[in-house]
């Protein structure tokens, strides 16, 4: 059968949410306990100074970025449609074999193509999903973004540590 490229996705995702219970627990040690953590939620730009656009792999950023805890915001910003940018908008997909694919059928909307200008869009993680990661994609040119422009990345909040 072979190793497929989508039994490496789901692999890379496995790894990454090791990775972020164990940035979770950075600085848990024996010199530095109790942990010393804000409990105050932070804002994230989604992209850093890159912003939301094509070819800028949204799944290494949020590994490097992370952890993700909930009640904190994600901003997306993105400039709106012209005639020298490509329109972009943010779109949830409801499960990993969706995201793997890029399968927009039953995507939901989060953002549309003007959303992202400004100050961007804002999207809190609430607690309501913590049962399963959130699944972020662009959903523009029929998915296109999303399978070509690598516009897609995964993020699964953690509870935030409470300071002792």
């Amino acid at each position: 059968m072979g190793f497929r490229f989508a039994q490496g996705l789901v692999l890379l995702q496995a790894i990454a949410c090791v990775v972020e219970v164990s940035l979770a627990n950075k600085g848990w040690d024996s010199h530095t306990y109790p942990y010393n953590h804000s409990s105050a939620p932070k804002r994230f730009t989604v992209g850093g100074s890159q912003h939301w656009q094509f070819g800028v792999n949204y799944t290494d950023w949020s590994l490097k970025t992370a952890p993700f805890y909930f009640n904190d915001t994600l901003v997306f910003k993105y400039d709106p449609p012209s005639n020298t940018t490509f329109p972009h908008g943010v779109s949830l997909l409801p499960n990993l074999r969706s995201f793997l694919n890029c399968d927009l059928k039953k995507a939901k909307l989060i953002a549309n193509l003007t959303q992202g200008g400004g100050n961007g869009f804002e999207f809190v993680l609430k607690k309501k999903n913590k049962k399963k990661p959130y699944y972020f994609v662009c959903g523009e040119r029929n998915g296109f973004h999303c399978k070509v422009g690598i516009m897609k990345f995964a993020v699964a909040p953690l509870l935030r540590p409470r300071p002792f």
